[in-house]
């Protein structure tokens, strides 16, 4: 067989590869969009982080790769868009150790109680060759690409209506928790009755007395204006929040190389300067969160809670999980 060429004029050929070279400009443009959801409202660190990481994600692409974010849960619950995400869609969310631990258990001991005790040590996980197993297990085998995790919430505390000095004074107390295992674990190891409940559901669930407290950082409760339905604050530092960005393992792999370069790259970069923010920003949420009228436990039986904490990595056997990570990041 032969093929017969058409010698067309210059400016038509011209013409003709303009319009092919838009038009796949176009489609590129819609393919590689990403929608990004998280449950925090607009006035947290994370959304400005999430924002930030989006504007250089954008410029470093030339507008090739977009992401569009979505507060306060808006494209729907964490646990729905994590499906979406195994299944294929260009949805990406924000979430913890404790929700992939769902797929690959190890996982989970990242948010376990009293696990890492700063920024750096949960930074310094990226090199870990444990942690970089779980992560290609949750890629090849149940289509989650984490982009990184370079994005620590602060330190989790119990905000009550009474004082919490032991773990002995959590019994009986309902404390509102994400309904992953290791969170739910944590919580009842440390000495309280874990209540699954929807970030969004914390004010009102509080008002009509369906829980009785919630463990969340500073920056959450005055973002929440949740001091409004909550008197105490019980500096028990039981979780440093390790935030894991999550899209789907197929939509990543069809981006251009240097795309997901940059996705990665501005993740990481993006998430350590909201630590940091987050980090400086901790005291005074907490002194606005004074001023307002809360009380602050700061002389909490540490020894004792980390002590109890032990119970739920014994609970999900994953104690041996929790040495060996810990180990390779010399925590």
């Amino acid at each position: 067989m032969t093929t017969k060429t058409t010698i067309r004029p210059l400016a038509a050929a011209c013409g003709a590869a303009i319009a092919l070279a838009l038009g796949a400009g176009a489609a590129q443009a819609q393919e590689h969009t990403l929608r990004f959801n998280h449950v925090l409202g607009p006035n947290e660190p994370f959304h400005r982080g999430f924002t930030a990481w989006a504007e250089r994600v954008a410029e470093r692409t030339n507008g090739g790769l977009q992401i569009q974010v979505f507060h306060s849960a808006q494209l729907g619950v964490e646990e729905d868009i994590i499906e979406q995400i195994r299944q294929g869609a260009n949805i990406g969310q924000n979430t913890d150790a404790a929700r992939l631990g769902t797929w690959v258990p190890g996982i989970a001991v990242v948010n376990g109680p009293y696990f890492v005790s700063s920024a750096e040590e949960a930074f310094s996980l990226a090199d870990a060759p444990t942690m970089q197993g779980w992560l290609d297990e949750l890629s090849d085998q149940h289509g989650i690409e984490v982009v990184c995790f370079d994005w620590v919430q602060g330190f989790r505390n119990f905000f009550t209506n009474e004082e919490i000095r032991t773990p002995a004074d959590l019994e009986g107390l309902r404390i509102r928790t994400p309904p992953a295992p290791i969170w739910q674990e944590s919580i009842r190891a440390l000495g309280a009755q874990p209540t699954a409940m929807a970030f969004g559901d914390v004010y009102p669930g509080l008002q009509q007395r369906a829980i009785d407290g919630a463990e969340l950082t500073y920056s959450n409760i005055v973002a929440g204006n949740l001091n409004e339905v909550l008197d105490v604050a019980n500096e028990t530092r039981h979780i440093l929040l390790v935030n894991f960005q999550i899209v789907s393992a197929q939509w990543f792999d069809g981006l251009p190389a240097e795309y997901q370069a940059a996705l990665n790259e501005e993740c990481r970069a993006a998430g350590q300067a909201t630590s940091a923010e987050i980090a400086d920003a901790a005291e005074a949420a907490k002194q606005r969160l004074v001023d307002a009228g809360m009380t602050i436990v700061d002389d909490v039986d540490m020894d004792a809670f980390r002590a109890a904490g032990e119970a739920a990595y014994e609970a999900l056997g994953l104690s041996e999980e929790k040495a060996a990570l810990q180990a390779e990041i010399g925590g």
